[in-house]
């Protein structure tokens, strides 16, 4: 699948799904106060990280459009101890110092790391200075994931994000999407498939019929031969004079 590319009606807003990007992000999130201008703030979701966490940043986002520029373009109202709250409920430790603000899973296995130094905007757009940054499983290469976002993302949709991180709810997964790494930290519970029910079975079949559309061989037109053996002209009668 190619990349893909969601808009506002107003193009404030723009999505992009970037399977086929230039580097290792996934979800890209950018809002526009001007939509021929730079990005007023930006998000972005590398591929290991989890859809749930996606899902409730950008449902947060389109709950906010609906409350106008002042909801979605800035969030100043909001605090940003507010991103945090969540995760002190679900009894991660937080340590603060002059610089940032961390707080850690208590298996160690996720962290939230706000910066308390205001980077240059372009940097944050432009290369991996962060304001905001999310991570979680083991380290190593496609066992940790990341998600960032830039100083002036609204604080409620980070809130959203950082609230679904916390949350112990299961996630559904195949044994394949799981690294390696991760596995022996996990609480995996087997769930049997479920039965298909006679609409996905119609489904599956127009899908197999769209993927194994018949070819119609047409064979070339093949020269004309003589069965046996070789044909031989009739010999001409001659006539004397």
């Amino acid at each position: 699948m190619g990349n893909a590319y969601v808009s506002s009606p107003q193009r404030h807003i723009r999505l992009g799904y970037l399977p086929e990007g230039p580097d290792n992000t996934l979800w890209k999130v950018a809002a526009h106060a001007d939509p021929f201008g730079p990005p007023r703030w930006m998000a972005t979701f590398d591929t290991p990280t989890p859809t749930e966490l996606v899902t409730a940043f950008t449902t947060a986002l389109v709950t906010s459009y609906t409350k106008g520029p002042d909801a979605y373009l800035s969030g100043t109202t909001h605090r940003v101890d507010q991103a945090l709250n969540s995760l002190a409920q679900a009894g991660w430790k937080r340590t603060d110092t002059w610089s940032a603000t961390v707080c850690t899973a208590p298996d160690q296995l996720a962290g939230v790391t706000y910066s308390r130094r205001l980077p240059d905007s372009q940097a944050e757009l432009h290369s991996d200075t962060h304001r905001w940054l999310l991570w979680g499983g083991q380290d190593g290469y496609s066992s940790r994931w990341h998600a960032s976002f830039t100083s002036r993302t609204p604080i409620q949709l980070i809130a959203a994000a950082t609230a679904r991180l916390a949350d112990p709810a299961p996630a559904l997964r195949y044994a394949p999407q799981v690294p390696s790494r991760n596995r022996g930290a996990a609480h995996i519970t087997p769930v049997t498939p479920p039965v298909p029910t006679p609409l996905d079975i119609r489904r599956a079949a127009a899908a197999r019929a769209r993927t194994t559309v018949p070819r119609v061989m047409v064979r070339a037109p093949m020269p004309a031969t003589a069965s046996g053996p070789s044909a031989v002209l009739p010999a001409r009668a001659f006539r004397r004079r």
